[in-house]
């Protein structure tokens, strides 16, 4: 057993390095492709919502991507501010904040449509590997988020 297996607390034995490296580097592999797009990778995670199923509350958006108010307005303003959506006040309860897609924002679903197997391109690895990765992150998140994870 080499010092590094045998020490708990080696860097390159740490599940929170590998996932904050990976995070980078695929962040990495998606800002150019998103660019031409104008989104950030938060950006476009909030379109991908609404494309979806638009329109949504911002509650909504927050509960699917797991953001808090404060982290998510600024995103939307900016979005709006862009022309990709419109923000606008529920009929039914005027506390509630209802986001829709404008046509351009609906427009814009067709350019990002070459955004996934571009990525799975750039990455070099194959499709199985990364449903494979997607199916235990989604386990590692759930399991995260029942033991109270990204509660205040």
């Amino acid at each position: 057993m080499t010092a590094v297996e045998s020490d708990p607390l080696a860097l390159d034995r740490q599940v929170c390095f590998a996932l904050a490296v990976a995070n980078r580097a695929v962040l990495s592999v998606y800002r150019p492709l998103l660019e031409p797009m104008g989104l950030t990778h938060p950006q476009y995670l909030v379109m991908l919502a609404l494309w979806g199923e638009a329109p949504m509350s911002v509650k909504s958006i927050g509960a699917a991507l797991q953001l808090d108010s404060p982290t998510l307005s600024p995103l939307l303003k900016r979005l709006e501010a862009s022309g990709l959506i419109t923000r606008s006040r529920s009929t039914e309860d005027e506390r509630s904040l209802v986001v829709d897609l404008t046509d351009a924002g609906r427009d814009l679903r067709a350019q990002a449509e070459l955004i996934p197997p571009a990525v799975v391109a750039a990455l070099g690895v194959g499709l199985p590997q990364l449903e494979e990765l997607h199916r235990v992150l989604t386990d590692i998140n759930k399991a995260a988020l029942e033991a109270g994870a990204l509660n205040p």
